[in-house]
């Protein structure tokens, strides 16, 4: 058990759970003796959270420090040989004014920030080698004629020749990403940057992840090509810096490659590899080695159960740190090269994320974060696996993170004999005089785990208005091993569904658990669930289905995955999609989606909401209800929706739930 002792005001005024710092990316210093981590809050205007940088200290003797103050917010740090800071932000140029984000160089030794380079658009992905070598990556179009042309004629209409046309929250092109690369100099002009890649289309996409090698000569990146029927696979390629000439290193059909390391002596890349999936088998990720130079991918703990992800070379470059899913946890663990040995780290129920090896070899530095508490900065040390908390900047602003009730498990077994367990969060107050109503919190995916704090389904602010939080792992979830995610692999819904039956069913079994009053909510995977239950049972009292798949075989085709193309849902109509079940509908939905959703398209949430105002009452009313953003994406990313968000999702459970009379947030007029 987990537990917290005092309710907190925090997580019962939304605008005080908003304002607590949500840390992301953590940089640490070639010596090991500066670390930065950014942390967004929302703006005055709270249109928009914003990202600052702030230093904290490796060994946890001074508090955190905020280091950048723009309007515009940083991200995407890294540190030079000589310990300056560079970041992107889009602050105005000091001589132009543009507002491209750009790399900016704060040095070490203190002053003001100055631009580091003028790229075509907006920079990410700023990576440096111990030789001064920068690299990042810019959207551009196919020339300068062509974007002059484009701004001269005024137009906003975009001719696409090949699939994807979008990604999560954004229309693609004509812009399309490439690398740019420049030598530190000392100067204090911006440096002149050469063109690596030129335009070479969706090779290098949203999502694509490149590092470089120590001595700054080769960048090593994932590399989108295109396939028959509208997919696409990602390849391994290596580009010399001084030539733009690249090589493939690893391309197989079967096989996509993501996440390259260079090791610390250059000579060899870490790499994850995903064995594709096919509509008779599910997917499958590994690690893999190949020579820098070429050669064949050494596959590494090939027979490991788990899906490792994020690997970092410790300073020897005989041990790969990752992290992998494991029954609703994230740990570290370490992974011998030589012989492919696996070794926990981490023992906690944490997850950890952004984690960087100090020089040293004797520290690890990571964000960590769990269902119960958010992301903040932690040492852990390599030898025996103990963790530190370091300060952090939720703690230099005084933000009180008392929790409003306790976490604990809920295990089961499922109809077929497997294990299965859920996280809960029940409010303090709860007991067998006094049972907490249970919301089924369902996450999406379908590949990941309840196993980490979520900004956007967090379970503390239902707590703390006395709901108790059931978040299940099922069927399709990682960090059980193959089988698991096999179960429910031609049965997508059938066998989820059951699972999550059976979880609520343990759940309610509690005493401090009320049998007769549980609501649903479930996002993306979790929301298409949702819509499952809401064709297959009357035993909840609500259903909140957010960016949420109704029909799937159109979805599949809509959205902006190039892998739904290939695996799963190729080939025939899939039979497991909710809309077929309209009909049998009868509990109370809130429908919630972004208009600028890519990853599920807004036509599922305008065909589901059809389907429940057709079978409403003579007059096209009834209990369903739909909350819009024309301003949104799969995520609520800002303040004033999110809040909106939530207080429309209480009033929907405390009318269906509680029987209390329907009050809409005063702020949706």
């Amino acid at each position: 058990m987990f537990a917290s002792e005092d309710p907190a005001t925090t997580f019962t005024d939304l605008d005080s759970y908003l304002d607590i710092p949500r840390a992301a990316g953590l940089w640490l210093s070639p010596d090991g003796r500066r670390l930065v981590i950014g942390a967004a809050t929302p703006d005055h205007t709270r249109d928009r959270f914003v990202t600052a940088l702030w230093e904290i200290s490796p060994d946890g003797t001074r508090p955190a420090r905020r280091l950048t103050r723009s309007a515009e917010g940083e991200s995407g740090a890294a540190f030079t040989p000589t310990g300056d800071l560079v970041f992107v932000s889009a602050r105005p140029h000091p001589v132009t004014g543009a507002t491209t984000a750009s790399p900016w160089l704060l040095p070490a030794h203190g002053g003001e920030a100055r631009p580091l380079a003028t790229p075509p658009g907006d920079a990410r992905g700023v990576v440096i080698s111990e030789t001064g070598t920068v690299v990042f990556g810019s959207p551009a179009p196919s020339s300068p004629e062509a974007g002059e042309a484009r701004a001269a004629a005024r137009v906003s209409a975009i001719l696409h020749e090949r699939f994807p046309i979008g990604f999560w929250d954004h229309d693609l092109g004509p812009e399309r990403t490439r690398l740019f690369a420049a030598g530190l100099t000392g100067a204090e002009q911006p440096l002149p940057l050469t063109d690596l890649t030129g335009h070479v289309g969706r090779a290098l996409d949203d999502e694509t992840a490149w590092d470089l090698s120590p001595d700054g000569r080769t960048v090593v990146t994932s590399w989108a090509a295109g396939e028959p029927g509208g997919a696409q696979r990602h390849t391994l390629v290596a580009i010399d810096v001084a030539t733009g000439e690249h090589r493939v290193l690893l391309d197989d059909p079967a096989y996509a490659y993501d996440l390259p390391r260079v090791s610390p002596d250059g000579t060899r890349v870490a790499v994850e590899v995903l064995a594709r999936a096919t509509p008779g088998e599910p997917e499958d990720r590994f690690l893999g080695v190949v020579p820098l130079t070429g050669g064949a991918l050494r596959p590494l703990a090939r027979d490991w159960d788990r899906w490792p992800r994020s690997p970092h070379w410790t300073p020897d470059g005989a041990t790969l740190l990752v992290t992998a899913d494991d029954h609703g946890r994230a740990p570290l663990w370490r992974v011998d090269v030589g012989t492919g040995a696996i070794d926990r780290l981490t023992g906690d129920h944490g997850t950890y994320t952004d984690f960087r090896v100090s020089p040293d070899g004797h520290w690890v530095y990571a964000l960590r974060a769990a269902i119960d508490s958010p992301p903040s900065p932690v040492r852990i040390a390599l030898d025996d696996g103990s963790i530190d908390p370091l300060p952090s900047p939720a703690e230099t602003l005084n933000v009180d993170l008392r929790l409003p009730g306790r976490l604990e498990e809920v295990t089961t077994t499922a109809d077929d004999g497997t294990p299965l367990r859920a996280w809960i969060s029940v409010p303090h107050q709860a007991s067998a005089d006094a049972p907490a109503p249970l919301v089924l919190s369902i996450h999406g995916g379908p590949h990941l785990s309840a196993k980490t704090w979520s900004w956007r389904w967090n379970p503390w602010p239902a707590v703390a208005r006395g709901y108790a939080v059931l978040q299940p792992d099922y069927a399709l979830s990682t960090g059980y091993g193959a089988e698991f995610v096999r179960r429910g692999w031609d049965r997508r819904a059938e066998t989820p569904y059951r699972d999550l039956m059976t979880v609520t069913d343990a759940a309610q079994r509690r005493p401090d658990i009320d049998r007769d009053r549980a609501a649903v909510t479930g996002a993306s995977y979790g929301g298409y669930l949702a819509n499952w239950i809401a064709g297959h049972t009357d035993r909840f009292a609500a259903i909140v289905s957010h960016a949420s798949i109704w029909d799937f075989d159109r979805s599949a085709a809509t959205a902006d995955l190039a892998y739904l193309k290939h695996g799963q849902w190729a080939g025939e109509p899939p039979k497991d999609s909710p809309h077929r079940f309209a009909g049998a509908i009868t509990t109370p939905m809130l429908v919630v989606h972004g208009d600028r959703d890519r990853r599920v398209p807004i036509g599922n949430a305008l065909h589901l909401w059809w389907d429940l105002c057709a079978r409403a009452t003579g007059d096209g009313s009834g209990p369903h209800r739909f909350l819009r953003f024309p301003d949104e994406g799969h995520f609520i990313e800002k303040p004033n929706n999110a809040k909106v968000f939530y207080e429309t999702l209480f009033a929907f459970l405390g009318h269906h739930v509680h029987g209390l009379p329907w009050e809409p947030p005063a702020s949706l007029g």
